[in-house]
C-alpha cells in the first residue's frame, strides 16, 4: 500500500533536507507519531530511530534506519516490526525560489496484515492527509 504526497515550500532545499532528514522531526509535523528518537549514527546511512505512532487507536513500535541519503535532494528510511515494513522516501527539489518535498510512504504489511490490508487503506489515507497538512505547516516556518 503506497501514499505520496508533495507539499511546496519558499523554503531552500538545504533547509528543507537539514530539517527532514532528521527524522525526529516527525514529533512536530507527523500527526501519527507519538515519538521519535534517534537511537544511533548522524543522520547518515545507518543511522537508526526508534519511532511509535498511533494508527486506528492503537500505539505500534517502528524501528527505522537510514538507508539511502543525498543531501539537498533524497533520502530514505525503512523501518520494521512484527506486522509491517515501512519504506519512506523525501525527494526534495527546487522548485521556483523554493523547494518542493515529495512523501512516498509504502507499507509492506505482514502476517494477518496481510488479509485485512485492504480495510486500512481509508484511515492510511486519512493519514497521509493529515502528515501532507502537518508538513506544509511546519516547513513554512522554515
Amino acid at each position: 500500500m503506497k501514499l505520496q504526497r508533495s507539499v511546496d515550500t519558499t523554503a531552500a532545499p538545504a533547509a528543507v533536507f537539514a530539517y527532514l532528514s532528521d527524522f525526529t522531526t516527525t514529533n512536530e509535523w507527523d500527526p501519527g507519531t507519538v515519538k521519535t528518537e534517534r537511537v544511533s549514527g548522524d543522520g547518515g546511512v545507518g543511522t537508526t530511530y526508534h519511532n511509535t505512532s498511533k494508527f486506528m487507536g492503537r500505539e505500534t513500535e517502528l524501528t527505522y534506519e537510514v538507508v539511502e541519503h543525498q543531501p539537498d535532494s533524497r533520502f530514505a528510511l525503512r523501518g520494521e516490526n512484527s506486522s509491517v515494513i515501512a519504506n519512506d522516501t523525501m525527494e526534495i527539489a527546487p522548485a521556483g525560489a523554493g523547494s518542493r518535498v515529495t512523501y512516498t510512504a509504502d507499507f509492506e504489511f505482514k502476517g494477518l496484515g496481510k488479509l485485512v490490508a485492504p480495510l486500512f487503506k481509508p484511515a492510511l489515507k486519512k493519514l497521509g492527509d493529515e502528515a501532507e497538512s502537518g508538513l506544509r505547516e511546519a516547513l513554512a516556518k522554515l
